[in-house]
């Protein structure tokens, strides 16, 4: 079997779908995408052509180390989106020629069902946030996850005010679901050292399932003294790339829970590899997904073959995409059973949300400085 092409496509709201055709009429798919950069990305996979067109789909390993060490300026977030999308097709082909799901081929399912989360938002006032909380729960999830929303981007060091604000939110949401949901809160890495230690303590009595990213994520000493200031769970790593990315947060304990993104971070068997890892330090898996059904896909063979999975995130289950949709059920999700990452592209829902042009918000603060989003 030889690779005879590569296919992009961009597809609303914001993904980027890639095609990865065979001599043999299997096609592989992937998404290889960085937020606000598909375009690039689509350029990138194009550069690859010359790597893998004539090559046997099934070296999937082989290929990841060629396209990566052979670019001698190794990572980034461009070159290992790329690298990822490329990968999950390729594991999708291998998968679809043996007649088995991906985890299969990673020593089989560790779970019968794989749990994930929804996002919440918080309102704009207490009784909101309990609203939109009642309503995800009553979707049938046992665990969301929301932001934090004082009425304004924070600022290095913060009112009790804005504290407050954030507090009495998420307060209230605590209150709506009760005591045996999980809620966790994602900081974005847009808040400032100072005003995160802050906010985690004012949130410590109402116990999120996890603080995500509370400062960015390159300040790992930070992320360090932060993890050894509070009892709450650390997580970060959507904004890691590889194996080595991840490794400076586990050796000094920064964080209990990982969040490699399957799109960003160098696909499913660096993602397996980045769980091995953690496992060693006793830490979670929670992959980071906020993209579209074929990383989520993706995501969940993954989660299917290691030990030390945690919860998976998703925006869309391949409503309106897929032609077979997943389909939570008690806040879960069944391990897949289809050869390779088990999902088809509904081609003609597709061809109606082909083309974009999205980007990421542009953040001011009240002086007209830059903010983070």
């Amino acid at each position: 079997m030889k690779i005879t092409k590569l296919e992009t496509f961009l597809v609303q709201p914001r993904w980027l779908f890639l095609k990865v055709h065979t001599d043999e009429g299997i096609v592989g798919l992937g998404e290889p995408l960085l937020e606000g950069r598909a375009e690039t990305c689509a350029m990138a996979i194009k550069e690859l052509e010359s790597e893998l067109i004539g090559q046997d789909p099934t070296k999937i390993i082989h290929h990841w180390q060629a396209i990566y060490r052979h670019a001698f300026y190794r990572g980034g977030e461009i070159l290992t989106s790329a690298l990822s999308g490329v990968e999950q097709a390729l594991w999708d082909i291998k998968g679809k020629a043996l007649g088995v799901p991906v985890y299969e081929l990673l020593g089989g399912p560790t779970r019968d069902k794989i749990r994930v989360y929804s996002h919440c938002g918080l309102g704009d006032d207490p009784e909101q946030s309990a609203a939109n909380v009642r309503a995800k729960l009553a979707q049938g999830y046992t665990a969301i996850k929301t932001g934090v929303s004082g009425g304004r981007p924070p600022r290095l060091i913060e009112t009790p005010g804005f504290v407050e604000t954030v507090r009495d939110k998420f307060a209230a949401m605590r209150e709506a679901a009760g005591p045996d949901i999980d809620i966790a809160i994602d900081f974005h890495g847009a808040v400032p050292p100072a005003t995160a230690m802050l906010l985690i303590k004012a949130l410590e009595p109402y116990q999120p399932m996890f603080i995500e990213e509370p400062v960015n994520c390159q300040n790992v000493d930070i992320l360090v003294d932060i993890a050894r200031r509070t009892h709450l769970p650390i997580a970060t790593g959507e904004r890691l790339f590889t194996k080595w990315g991840f490794r400076e947060v586990l050796e000094k304990r920064a964080a209990t829970i990982l969040q490699p993104d399957i799109s960003h971070a160098g696909g499913i068997f660096e993602l397996r590899l980045i769980a091995g890892m953690a496992e060693a330090y006793y830490a979670g898996i929670a992959p980071h997904c906020p993209l579209g059904p074929i990383a989520f896909a993706a995501s969940l063979q993954l989660d299917a073959s290691i030990p030390n999975f945690l919860i998976q995130e998703q925006v869309n289950m391949g409503e309106g995409y897929l032609k077979e949709p997943f389909v939570p059920v008690n806040g879960y999700v069944a391990t897949p059973t289809k050869p390779g990452l088990g999902i088809e592209l509904d081609e003609d829902a597709i061809a109606e949300k082909l083309g974009h042009d999205w980007k990421p918000p542009h953040l001011y603060d009240e002086d007209g400085s830059v903010c983070d989003w």
